[in-house]
Protein backbone atom coordinates (compact mmCIF):
# COMPACT_ATOMS: atom_id res chain seq x y z
CA UNK A 1 0.00 0.00 0.00
CA UNK A 2 1.11 3.33 -0.98
CA UNK A 3 -0.18 6.78 0.38
CA UNK A 4 0.17 10.33 -1.42
CA UNK A 5 -0.41 13.60 0.77
CA UNK A 6 -2.21 16.46 -1.47
CA UNK A 7 -2.62 19.64 -0.18
CA UNK A 8 -4.76 22.11 -2.34
CA UNK A 9 -6.97 25.92 -1.74
CA UNK A 10 -10.41 24.49 -0.38
CA UNK A 11 -12.06 25.62 -3.58
CA UNK A 12 -9.89 23.23 -5.19
CA UNK A 13 -10.95 20.00 -2.98
CA UNK A 14 -13.66 18.31 -5.90
CA UNK A 15 -10.85 18.90 -8.84
CA UNK A 16 -8.00 17.44 -6.60
CA UNK A 17 -10.11 14.40 -5.44
CA UNK A 18 -10.99 13.94 -9.59
CA UNK A 19 -7.60 13.60 -10.53
CA UNK A 20 -6.68 11.29 -7.52
CA UNK A 21 -9.42 8.79 -8.61
CA UNK A 22 -8.06 9.00 -12.27
CA UNK A 23 -4.98 8.06 -11.13
CA UNK A 24 -6.10 5.06 -9.49
CA UNK A 25 -6.39 6.04 -5.70
CA UNK A 26 -8.54 3.06 -3.68
CA UNK A 27 -9.51 5.69 -1.07
CA UNK A 28 -9.08 9.54 -0.17
CA UNK A 29 -9.40 11.07 3.36
CA UNK A 30 -10.17 14.72 3.16
CA UNK A 31 -7.81 16.19 6.59
CA UNK A 32 -8.17 20.22 7.37
CA UNK A 33 -4.73 21.91 6.09
CA UNK A 34 -3.24 25.83 6.84
CA UNK A 35 -6.02 28.35 6.30
CA UNK A 36 -8.03 27.83 2.92
CA UNK A 37 -6.25 24.74 2.30
CA UNK A 38 -7.17 21.06 2.58
CA UNK A 39 -4.71 18.04 2.33
CA UNK A 40 -5.81 15.32 0.29
CA UNK A 41 -4.22 11.74 1.72
CA UNK A 42 -4.98 9.33 -0.89
CA UNK A 43 -4.25 5.80 -0.99
CA UNK A 44 -2.55 3.36 -3.80
CA UNK A 45 -2.30 -0.19 -4.56
CA UNK A 46 0.27 0.38 -6.98
CA UNK A 47 3.21 2.84 -7.05
CA UNK A 48 1.77 6.55 -7.74
CA UNK A 49 3.51 9.41 -9.89
CA UNK A 50 3.84 12.20 -7.92
CA UNK A 51 5.55 14.40 -10.86
CA UNK A 52 2.32 13.28 -12.96
CA UNK A 53 -0.15 14.91 -10.14
CA UNK A 54 1.85 17.84 -10.02
CA UNK A 55 1.76 18.32 -13.78
CA UNK A 56 -2.15 17.99 -13.80
CA UNK A 57 -2.33 20.08 -10.31
CA UNK A 58 -0.32 22.38 -10.37
CA UNK A 59 0.31 25.08 -7.29
CA UNK A 60 -0.37 22.05 -5.31
CA UNK A 61 2.05 20.51 -2.97
CA UNK A 62 2.39 16.71 -3.90
CA UNK A 63 4.23 14.34 -1.65
CA UNK A 64 4.68 10.85 -0.36
CA UNK A 65 3.94 9.52 3.25
CA UNK A 66 4.46 6.28 4.89
CA UNK A 67 1.74 4.10 5.85
CA UNK A 68 1.48 2.55 9.02
CA UNK A 69 1.63 -1.36 9.46
CA UNK A 70 -2.39 -2.11 11.37
CA UNK A 71 -2.52 -5.15 12.80
CA UNK A 72 -6.38 -5.20 12.02
CA UNK A 73 -6.83 -8.55 13.63
CA UNK A 74 -5.52 -7.40 16.86
CA UNK A 75 -7.50 -4.11 16.53
CA UNK A 76 -10.62 -6.26 15.90
CA UNK A 77 -9.66 -8.24 18.56
CA UNK A 78 -9.40 -4.94 20.96
CA UNK A 79 -13.08 -4.05 20.28
CA UNK A 80 -14.51 -7.32 20.59
CA UNK A 81 -16.42 -7.35 24.31
CA UNK A 82 -18.69 -10.12 25.54
CA UNK A 83 -22.51 -9.42 24.78
CA UNK A 84 -25.39 -11.59 25.10
CA UNK A 85 -27.51 -12.38 22.42
CA UNK A 86 -31.02 -14.31 24.61
CA UNK A 87 -30.11 -16.61 27.42
CA UNK A 88 -26.44 -16.74 25.36
CA UNK A 89 -23.10 -14.92 26.29
CA UNK A 90 -20.54 -14.79 23.62
CA UNK A 91 -17.31 -14.23 24.77
CA UNK A 92 -13.71 -13.83 22.91
CA UNK A 93 -11.71 -16.82 24.81
CA UNK A 94 -8.85 -14.07 25.90
CA UNK A 95 -12.21 -12.75 28.27
CA UNK A 96 -14.09 -15.97 28.61
CA UNK A 97 -15.09 -16.65 32.69
CA UNK A 98 -15.91 -20.41 34.36
CA UNK A 99 -17.60 -22.39 31.55
CA UNK A 100 -21.82 -22.21 31.98
CA UNK A 101 -24.30 -23.52 29.89
CA UNK A 102 -24.91 -20.00 28.47
CA UNK A 103 -21.45 -19.09 27.61
CA UNK A 104 -20.12 -19.23 23.66
CA UNK A 105 -16.39 -18.96 23.57
CA UNK A 106 -15.03 -17.47 20.14
CA UNK A 107 -11.65 -17.04 18.86
CA UNK A 108 -12.21 -14.74 15.67
CA UNK A 109 -9.08 -15.35 13.21
CA UNK A 110 -11.40 -13.99 10.46
CA UNK A 111 -14.45 -12.46 11.55
CA UNK A 112 -16.89 -14.72 10.21
CA UNK A 113 -19.26 -16.61 12.16
CA UNK A 114 -18.72 -14.60 15.78
CA UNK A 115 -21.95 -13.48 16.85
CA UNK A 116 -21.38 -10.21 16.22
CA UNK A 117 -23.57 -10.14 12.67
CA UNK A 118 -27.26 -9.76 12.79
CA UNK A 119 -27.56 -13.02 10.85
CA UNK A 120 -25.62 -14.95 13.60
CA UNK A 121 -27.58 -13.49 15.77
CA UNK A 122 -30.71 -14.17 14.43
CA UNK A 123 -30.04 -17.92 14.21
CA UNK A 124 -28.95 -17.80 17.91
CA UNK A 125 -32.44 -16.52 18.48
CA UNK A 126 -34.14 -18.82 16.73
CA UNK A 127 -32.62 -21.44 18.16
CA UNK A 128 -33.32 -20.17 21.44
CA UNK A 129 -37.20 -20.24 20.72
CA UNK A 130 -37.49 -23.44 18.66
CA UNK A 131 -36.02 -25.13 21.77
CA UNK A 132 -38.70 -23.18 23.78
CA UNK A 133 -41.23 -25.66 22.58
CA UNK A 134 -39.17 -29.18 21.04
CA UNK A 135 -36.46 -31.36 21.11
CA UNK A 136 -34.05 -30.07 18.45
CA UNK A 137 -32.27 -33.79 18.16
CA UNK A 138 -29.87 -34.30 15.11
CA UNK A 139 -28.56 -31.20 13.71
CA UNK A 140 -26.74 -30.16 10.80
CA UNK A 141 -25.20 -26.40 10.83
CA UNK A 142 -24.76 -25.65 7.01
CA UNK A 143 -21.66 -23.49 6.07
CA UNK A 144 -21.23 -23.62 9.60
CA UNK A 145 -18.19 -20.66 9.48
CA UNK A 146 -16.61 -20.64 12.85
CA UNK A 147 -19.25 -23.85 14.04
CA UNK A 148 -20.89 -21.39 16.37
CA UNK A 149 -24.57 -21.96 15.92
CA UNK A 150 -23.79 -25.79 16.29
CA UNK A 151 -22.14 -25.03 19.36
CA UNK A 152 -25.21 -23.15 20.57
CA UNK A 153 -27.54 -25.82 19.62
CA UNK A 154 -25.27 -28.54 21.99
CA UNK A 155 -25.87 -25.82 24.68
CA UNK A 156 -29.94 -26.45 23.95
CA UNK A 157 -30.05 -30.01 24.16
CA UNK A 158 -29.63 -30.43 20.37
CA UNK A 159 -27.49 -33.95 19.14
CA UNK A 160 -25.81 -35.60 17.37
CA UNK A 161 -24.63 -32.43 15.49
CA UNK A 162 -22.67 -31.83 12.10
CA UNK A 163 -20.68 -29.01 11.46
CA UNK A 164 -20.42 -28.48 7.89
CA UNK A 165 -18.69 -26.07 4.87
CA UNK A 166 -16.46 -26.26 2.41
CA UNK A 167 -14.16 -24.19 3.19
CA UNK A 168 -10.94 -25.71 4.71
CA UNK A 169 -10.68 -22.74 7.11
CA UNK A 170 -14.00 -23.01 8.38
CA UNK A 171 -13.78 -26.35 9.34
CA UNK A 172 -10.47 -25.44 11.23
CA UNK A 173 -12.58 -23.00 12.89
CA UNK A 174 -15.24 -25.25 13.91
CA UNK A 175 -12.81 -27.51 15.33
CA UNK A 176 -11.28 -25.37 17.04
CA UNK A 177 -14.56 -23.87 18.88
CA UNK A 178 -15.52 -27.52 19.35
CA UNK A 179 -12.76 -27.73 21.41
CA UNK A 180 -12.85 -24.43 23.19
CA UNK A 181 -16.27 -25.29 24.31
CA UNK A 182 -15.97 -28.87 25.19
CA UNK A 183 -18.77 -29.18 22.21
CA UNK A 184 -18.80 -32.56 20.44
CA UNK A 185 -19.16 -32.10 17.43
CA UNK A 186 -18.55 -34.12 14.01
CA UNK A 187 -16.95 -31.78 11.34
CA UNK A 188 -17.49 -32.39 7.81
CA UNK A 189 -16.03 -30.58 4.63
CA UNK A 190 -18.48 -30.95 2.27
CA UNK A 191 -19.82 -29.01 -0.80
CA UNK A 192 -23.40 -27.82 0.92
CA UNK A 193 -25.71 -31.27 1.41
CA UNK A 194 -24.60 -33.26 -0.90
CA UNK A 195 -22.53 -35.58 2.02
CA UNK A 196 -25.44 -36.06 3.70
CA UNK A 197 -28.46 -38.79 3.16
CA UNK A 198 -31.50 -36.92 2.07
CA UNK A 199 -34.05 -36.83 5.88
CA UNK A 200 -30.98 -37.37 7.94
CA UNK A 201 -31.76 -34.17 10.39
CA UNK A 202 -34.56 -32.54 12.74
CA UNK A 203 -32.61 -29.58 12.32
CA UNK A 204 -30.83 -27.55 9.44
CA UNK A 205 -29.35 -23.99 9.79
CA UNK A 206 -28.29 -22.76 6.74
CA UNK A 207 -26.86 -19.18 7.11
CA UNK A 208 -26.29 -18.64 3.79
CA UNK A 209 -26.33 -16.17 0.53
CA UNK A 210 -29.80 -16.01 -0.61
CA UNK A 211 -28.77 -17.08 -3.86
CA UNK A 212 -26.88 -20.21 -2.81
CA UNK A 213 -30.17 -21.49 -0.41
CA UNK A 214 -32.26 -20.91 -3.92
CA UNK A 215 -30.34 -22.83 -5.87
CA UNK A 216 -29.44 -25.71 -3.56
CA UNK A 217 -33.35 -25.45 -2.14
CA UNK A 218 -34.37 -29.12 -3.11
CA UNK A 219 -31.55 -30.30 -2.03
CA UNK A 220 -31.37 -28.25 1.43
CA UNK A 221 -34.85 -28.99 1.86
CA UNK A 222 -34.82 -32.89 1.65
CA UNK A 223 -31.93 -33.22 4.06
CA UNK A 224 -35.25 -32.16 6.82
CA UNK A 225 -36.67 -34.96 8.34
CA UNK A 226 -40.29 -35.19 8.27
CA UNK A 227 -41.75 -33.02 11.24
CA UNK A 228 -38.05 -30.61 11.26
CA UNK A 229 -36.99 -27.43 11.43
CA UNK A 230 -35.05 -25.39 9.04
CA UNK A 231 -33.78 -22.09 9.63
CA UNK A 232 -32.66 -20.08 7.06
CA UNK A 233 -30.28 -16.93 7.43
CA UNK A 234 -27.83 -14.71 5.64
CA UNK A 235 -30.85 -13.01 3.98
CA UNK A 236 -31.47 -9.21 3.09
CA UNK A 237 -34.95 -8.01 3.78
CA UNK A 238 -35.18 -7.81 -0.24
CA UNK A 239 -34.11 -11.31 -0.32
CA UNK A 240 -36.92 -12.72 1.37
CA UNK A 241 -40.01 -12.78 -0.81
CA UNK A 242 -38.01 -15.02 -3.36
CA UNK A 243 -36.20 -17.06 -0.68
CA UNK A 244 -40.15 -17.45 0.54
CA UNK A 245 -41.29 -18.45 -3.55
CA UNK A 246 -38.30 -20.98 -3.26
CA UNK A 247 -39.00 -22.65 -0.23
CA UNK A 248 -42.94 -22.63 0.11
CA UNK A 249 -43.31 -26.28 -0.08
CA UNK A 250 -41.95 -25.72 3.43
CA UNK A 251 -44.96 -23.97 4.49
CA UNK A 252 -45.37 -20.61 6.05
CA UNK A 253 -42.09 -19.38 8.09
CA UNK A 254 -42.10 -17.44 10.57
CA UNK A 255 -39.73 -14.39 9.98
CA UNK A 256 -37.76 -12.81 12.21
CA UNK A 257 -35.81 -9.47 11.12
CA UNK A 258 -32.85 -7.50 12.66
CA UNK A 259 -31.68 -4.39 11.00
CA UNK A 260 -32.00 -4.78 7.30
CA UNK A 261 -31.33 -8.61 7.73
CA UNK A 262 -34.26 -11.81 7.77
CA UNK A 263 -34.18 -15.01 8.75
CA UNK A 264 -37.13 -17.76 8.24
CA UNK A 265 -38.11 -19.98 10.43
CA UNK A 266 -39.98 -23.83 8.98
CA UNK A 267 -41.05 -25.22 12.36
CA UNK A 268 -42.13 -29.30 11.95
CA UNK A 269 -43.96 -29.04 8.61
CA UNK A 270 -44.77 -32.59 7.01
CA UNK A 271 -43.59 -32.16 3.42
CA UNK A 272 -39.70 -31.04 3.66
CA UNK A 273 -39.06 -34.05 1.35
CA UNK A 274 -40.05 -35.44 -1.48
CA UNK A 275 -40.72 -38.84 -2.05
CA UNK A 276 -37.90 -39.07 -4.29
CA UNK A 277 -35.30 -36.63 -1.92
CA UNK A 278 -36.17 -39.37 1.21
CA UNK A 279 -34.84 -42.53 -1.08
CA UNK A 280 -31.49 -43.62 0.41
CA UNK A 281 -28.02 -42.91 -1.63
Amino acid sequence: MHALSVTVDAAREDEAATALWDHGTCGVEVRPAAAGQVELLAYFEHEPDPDELERVLPNAAVAGVPVPEVDWLARFREGFRPFRVGRFLVSPRWEATAPTPELLVVDPGRAFGTGTHETTRLCLEALEELASHRPLGRTLDLGSGTGLLAVAAERLGAGPLVASDIDPEATDASRLHARLNSARLHVVRADAGTAFRPGSFDLVLANLMALLLIDRVAEIRGLVAPGGALVLSGLLLDDVPLVRQAYSACGPPRERRLGEWAALVFDAPDAFSSPAASSPR
